[in-house]
């Protein structure tokens, strides 16, 4: 790639970058784990933490990838990586600002836990790493970028399911799920990740709170699919057939998701 175009290529990525942020930066803080935490209301004090918890995730990932160097599969605990992603406050951070980098994070932690898991090559293991340490680097320039967005005092209101009930907000996501399998059958794949993203951040945080608490694997099965299964399926060029097949696995998920949250409101309604 000549230089210019190279130069433009990277000037336009970060362009979309920022834009994104414009319209993120102040998005309400919700994750899998139920609590973003108040510090993603003042990312700018924060950084340093944000940029040490990356420099230890980082560490925490050659670690199990050395014990897998030096065991096997049985050394690694390859299933800490995820808990270690989910235990620190950069986790909110990104989650609540870019959610494009925060889906390339879980599908760079998955890509290192699978290639463990399956016993590949040390060196198929180490090209997941630097995907993932790829990603990590870049979602910490957005929250860096974010939090100049949000120094700048920009503010929106964001989208919000607030004046819709539980089950209507299931019904609408299983919809617009619909929608990405009609977009990918059209060739659209863009289009249709566009609406997994979305879906996710406007859609489905707004209930995964009340979700957790009745079914926690249940969300985290869920958050895995958004961000990575259904996401990789479309980048991936799979068939219609095998993205439908996923959309059909997340729409009984959504299904249970709902029933639950329809029991727990009425088992609120009876006590009082």
């Amino acid at each position: 790639m000549a230089l210019a175009s190279l130069t433009y290529f990277i000037a336009s990525r970060w362009r979309a970058v920022a834009c994104a942020l414009l319209i993120a930066a102040c998005s309400p803080p919700a994750s899998a784990d139920g609590e973003v935490g108040e510090h993603v209301h003042d990312l700018s004090a924060h950084l340093d933490t944000y940029t040490t918890e990356v420099g230890w995730l980082m560490e925490q990932v050659e670690g199990i990838v050395s014990a897998y160097a030096a065991g096997g599969l049985a050394a690694a605990q390859p299933e800490a990586v995820v808990e270690h992603w989910e235990a620190v406050d950069f986790h909110g951070a990104i989650e609540t600002n870019y959610i494009p980098l925060y889906a390339s994070i879980w599908q760079g932690l998955f890509g290192v836990r699978s290639a463990i898991e399956r016993e590949q090559p040390l060196a198929a293991v180490r090209a997941q790493q630097a995907a993932l340490e790829q990603a990590l680097w870049q979602a910490l320039g957005a929250v860096k970028m974010a939090a100049k967005v949000q120094e700048s005092g920009y503010t929106r209101p964001g989208a919000s399911t607030a004046s819709m009930s539980p089950s209507a907000t299931l019904d609408e996501i299983k919809e617009r799920l619909e929608r990405v399998v009609a977009k990918y059958a059209e060739r659209l794949g863009d289009e249709a990740i566009d609406i997994v993203q979305d879906t996710y951040l406007t859609r489905f945080e707004g209930v995964e709170g009340e979700l957790i608490e009745q079914d926690a694997d249940l969300v985290e099965d869920l958050e895995v699919d958004f961000n990575v299964t259904l996401p990789k399926a479309i980048q991936e060029g799979k068939s219609v057939d095998h993205v439908r097949e996923v959309v059909a696995a997340m729409q009984i998920k959504l299904e249970r998701a709902k029933t639950l949250l329809r029991d727990a409101e009425a088992a609120r309604s009876s006590v009082f």
